[in-house]
């Protein structure tokens, strides 16, 4: 991965907000309905092509190709994978039913339910492993990879990634009725997502590691301590490290955040809690939200935690989680607080989650989101004339 040498370089998290027809199509072969693939194909690749060039123009260095033909950050793999069927889901739950959060604030998560394109709602879809866990999905990874590929021709940018869901959130999504142990099925898991990993870097892009659980699971989880939950968060890492064997550190970086939760959020781990943790993720960026109020003052975090040599930070200085678009000088503050505690070169401005990280998530408007990642690229500009000198 390229760092901030030159200037302060910029990125966001993935996901972005995929056009009308698009996602339609989407949604047409979610729900199971006819769909020409040939169409739906084709319009996946321009689309690519679409969001590509607008990351250049509004200012990103290192792009990606917006997930344009997933679903979801976590349920697009399962697709990919043998042994894996899918079921039409009967629970009505919301995902943050009987979590810290929704047990304070149990009539705000019930108005907010109510909202169109509310985040949280159950997927239509159940996804379960009826037999051996194995990757089948080159064909269409490999499509995925030719259409970022094709997209970045003639377009200015200093890199490309591709993001792929980790072990624990997808072993999370999904449920197990062939493995005889949940650590079985795990690990399954983690070996066919190794294949993904492995292909994806072999391609020249940069692999992103999409983990939120390690972050979120503490407020998910109200009947464990933190203690328990550090435990688990160091055994999801260890699983993660499973499915990253062999693949050089410096061409991953990993992502963890408090999901898609536009509620108080006043449960969310703080990050003085997992950051030992987080750091052992056999990575070489860690992307992570600080900017937005709950988690913006954990910059200084990194006062007390040595960064270690060779590795990056990815922090949000844009946040998904507020249609208000920030000021691109606020913007260059956090991106300076970072810079004077772990060196410029050691930072690269980031958004502090993905924007579409479901094809139905539309808490941010997407000309709310363009114009973000527009002031996120001129925030970057500003700091970078206040720490190399120059505009």
């Amino acid at each position: 991965m390229k760092n901030s040498t030159q200037r302060m370089l910029t990125t966001h998290v993935g996901s972005l907000p995929r056009p009308a027809d698009l996602l339609a199509m989407i949604l047409a072969k979610e729900q199971g309905q006819p769909l020409n693939a040939e169409l739906y194909a084709n319009r996946v690749k321009s689309a690519v092509g679409e969001v590509v060039k607008k990351q250049a123009e509004a200012g990103i260095d290192i792009v990606a190709d917006g997930e344009m033909g997933r679903f979801g950050f976590i349920p697009y793999v399962n697709e990919r994978l043998a042994g894996i069927e899918p079921r039409k889901s009967t629970s009505g739950r919301s995902g943050w039913s009987g979590s810290r959060e929704h047990l304070a604030f149990p009539e705000y998560y019930q108005w907010a339910s109510q909202m169109p394109g509310a985040a949280g709602r159950a997927p239509p879809t159940q996804w379960v492993c009826t037999g051996p866990i194995a990757y089948r999905g080159r064909e269409v990874l490999q499509r995925d990879i030719d259409n970022l590929k094709a997209a970045l021709a003639g377009i200015a940018c200093e890199e490309a990634f591709m993001p792929a869901v980790s072990p624990t959130n997808l072993a999370n999504w999904n449920s197990n009725e062939y493995y005889k142990t949940d650590d079985e099925f795990r690990v399954a898991l983690a070996d066919a997502l190794h294949d993904e990993y492995q292909a994806i870097v072999d391609a020249g892009l940069i692999l992103q590691i999409d983990d939120p659980q390690l972050a979120s699971h503490w407020a998910m989880h109200p009947e464990i301590d933190l203690a328990q939950c550090r435990k688990w968060a160091s055994a999801s890492v260890e699983l993660l490290n499973h499915a990253l064997r062999g693949i050089p550190a410096e061409r991953i970086r990993y992502h963890t955040c408090y999901s898609i939760n536009m509620g108080p959020r006043v449960h969310d781990i703080e990050l003085k809690h997992i950051v030992d943790i987080m750091l052992g993720v056999r990575a070489g960026a860690y992307s992570f939200e600080a900017g937005n109020p709950r988690h913006e003052h954990e910059w200084r975090v990194w006062e007390n935690i040595k960064l270690p040599e060779g590795k990056l930070l990815i922090p949000g200085v844009v946040t998904h989680a507020s249609n208000l678009v920030e000021h691109p000088e606020a913007i260059a503050q956090r991106i300076d607080r970072f810079a004077a505690v772990v060196g410029r070169e050691n930072v690269i401005a980031g958004a502090d989650c993905g924007f579409a990280s479901f094809s139905t998530s539309c808490e941010v408007h997407p000309s709310v989101v363009w114009t973000k990642l527009a002031a996120l690229a001129e925030g970057a500009r500003i700091a970078t004339g206040e720490l190399w000198g120059k505009a």
